[in-house]
């Protein structure tokens, strides 16, 4: 998998009625996109299983990190392109 991949993070939503985060994953032409919490793959574009297994690992190991990055989102600035 490579090094440079690029990681995005949703503010804070609702799916289901639950409050949830969509982190975003981008290696070239391939795409995966998980919630949180729970870490469920809702889409994956080119990533082999072991590179979601390396994804989920992550995205455990840097829940605290991910959801304090998601509170700093400010989906109206996003929206601006500011």
């Amino acid at each position: 998998m490579n090094k440079d991949i690029k990681m995005s993070v949703s503010s804070m939503t609702r799916n289901k009625d639950k409050k949830a985060i969509y982190v975003f994953f981008q290696d070239g032409d391939k795409t995966a996109e998980f919630t949180l919490p729970g870490c469920e793959l809702v889409k994956n574009k080119g990533f082999s299983d072991d590179d979601i297994r390396q994804l989920k690992d992550y995205i455990n190991n840097e829940q605290d990190t991910i959801f304090a990055m998601a509170k700093q989102v400010n989906p109206l600035k996003a929206m601006m392109g500011k």
